[in-house]
């Protein structure tokens, strides 16, 4: 809870904006000035692991996060550790790490799934797939796996996520269609599933399926879908792969067939050779859908991009652009006509300022809830009887029903998920004391840390050990073998 008492710093990374690397290394300084030990992870040194401020540092690179407990262990004993290599099986480039491994959920209400990596666009300005690579899918099953037992350990929502789940399955003969019936499957009555971002391209050819699964109850009626931009010549030179026409045609097709969905979307200002007509269009579009959830960026060119060599918009057109779309998402307010309606909403969040808590109805939109402890974790139904910008107010009904979502006890917050329970009860007895002889003080792993550590038959390049292990025995025996015959001879 306080970083400053910590012996070691694990810093994790985002390459999407300048910004966001900035902060990364004032937190690296920031570390170096108060005698931290340093992991870094993430996308940053993943893509750029040769830059000057992360030398000598240990780094765990994007797909070898189950090894997270080797490298703080090695980097507390003073070693610098790296391991940026892509995982492969028969050729084939896995995604990132088990789904499987123990984790500790941030919200013991809200499961976190990502469903795969990587993507199967280039765009210009993107930096992200320098770091992540290629499309890698999780299996089917593997996916559906891990939502039951988040289930069995509590959660009453699951998110899916990646950095395209419209393309989610072509990389292994499958579909994002397909996972979903499969996922839906297992969704017990009053929990959720929500969706994550999806590119135009990938979502075309899906959309009658798309459509329904969107109706289905267990499934928030809500898509994030970016645009970028309004402007063909501006999405050419972003290489999205997708005109404006088929953003709309996405759009319209799905407020059609599901009713009352959510829809957001992402919008660059500032592209190189974005003309004042090309962001007029942009501004049209918007003035068109108005969309309730609207991610504004103000571009950044990223070293290493291709939209880095390309002639830039002045800053202060781009600073102004960003400026006059941001005054026209706050024109307008997308909840007001839903006032006196009656929701359904499941709780699962508190608010920042700690007086709601955070509920979301069938559409995805947030809905602010009494601070009442019998309400979290339940879906229950509002009234609503005020809107805001981003939020509605709602009042529980005194003669609704109140669900339960989750078929058993939520973890407690911090507790580890993934646990068989005899290792749960291990680590209810105690805690493993281990002293480092190379650290300056010992090191306490919980069994939770410990049970993350590989053996070296499932550690990258575990086969050759093994290998390595057996020929020295063979060679052992061969030894005694013909010392014995010599001396019967």
């Amino acid at each position: 809870d306080n970083s400053a008492e910590a012996d070691l710093w694990l810093l994790n990374s985002c390459t999407v904006k300048n910004p966001a690397e900035d902060h990364f290394r004032n937190s690296i300084k920031k570390a170096q000035e108060g005698k931290k030990k340093v992991v870094l992870a993430g996308c940053v040194p993943q893509a750029q692991p040769r830059q000057e401020y992360l030398k000598g540092l240990s780094i765990i690179g994007v797909q070898q996060i189950d090894r997270v407990v080797e490298v703080v262990e090695e980097t507390i004993k003073g070693h610098s550790v790296r391991l940026l290599g892509q995982k492969k099986d028969n050729g084939k480039r896995l995604g990132g790490a088990r789904l499987d491994l123990p984790k500790i959920r941030k919200n013991p209400l809200i499961e976190i799934i990502s469903i795969n990596t990587g993507c199967l666009n280039a765009c210009t300005y993107c930096k992200t797939k320098h770091a992540r690579g290629d499309l890698a899918s999780y299996p089917i099953e593997e996916l559906v796996d891990r939502a039951k037992q988040s289930f069995q350990e509590g959660v009453c929502e699951i998110w899916l996520t990646s950095e395209d789940t419209g393309a989610y399955g072509r990389d292994i003969g499958t579909d994002l269609p397909t996972l979903l019936w499969k996922l839906v499957e297992v969704i017990p009555e009053g929990a959720m599933l929500r969706l994550g971002m999806t590119n135009p391209p990938y979502i075309l050819e899906h959309l009658e399926e798309m459509a329904k699964i969107l109706n289905h109850p267990r499934v928030y009626a809500f898509l994030h879908i970016p645009v970028q931009s309004a402007s063909d010549s501006v999405l050419m030179d972003m290489k999205r792969e997708y005109c404006v026409a088929d953003f709309k045609q996405v759009v319209d097709f799905l407020k059609e067939k599901v009713p009352g969905i959510t829809i957001a979307t992402d919008i660059i200002c500032g592209f190189p050779g974005e003309t004042d007509e090309d962001f007029q269009e942009t501004m049209k579009l918007v003035e068109l859908y108005r969309f309730p959830s609207l991610f504004i960026n103000q571009f950044y060119p990223r070293p290493g991009t291709p939209a880095a060599k390309m002639p830039q918009v002045p800053a202060a057109v781009k600073k102004q652009r960003t400026k006059d779309l941001s005054q026209l998402f706050h024109s307008y307010n997308p909840y007001d006509h839903k006032v006196g309606e009656r929701q359904r909403v499941l709780v699962t969040e508190e608010s920042f300022d700690s007086n709601y808590y955070v509920a979301h109805n069938p559409f995805y939109e947030q809905v602010l809830v009494p601070k009442d402890p019998l309400l979290m974790g339940k879906m229950v139904e509002v009234n609503i009887y005020e809107a805001g910008k981003h939020f509605m107010k709602g009042q529980p009904v005194s003669d609704a029903r109140v669900h339960t979502a989750s078929i058993s006890r939520p973890l407690a917050k911090g507790e580890v998920s993934g646990l068989t329970e005899e290792f749960r009860r291990s680590a209810q007895n105690g805690t493993n004391w281990k002293a480092q002889p190379s650290a300056e003080i010992p090191v306490k792993t919980r069994l939770s840390s410990w049970m993350a550590l590989q053996l070296p038959w499932q550690q990258e390049g575990g086969g050759l050990k093994i290998l390595s292990v057996s020929l020295a025995l063979l060679a052992v025996l061969v030894m005694f073998y013909y010392r014995g015959m010599k001396t019967e001879l």
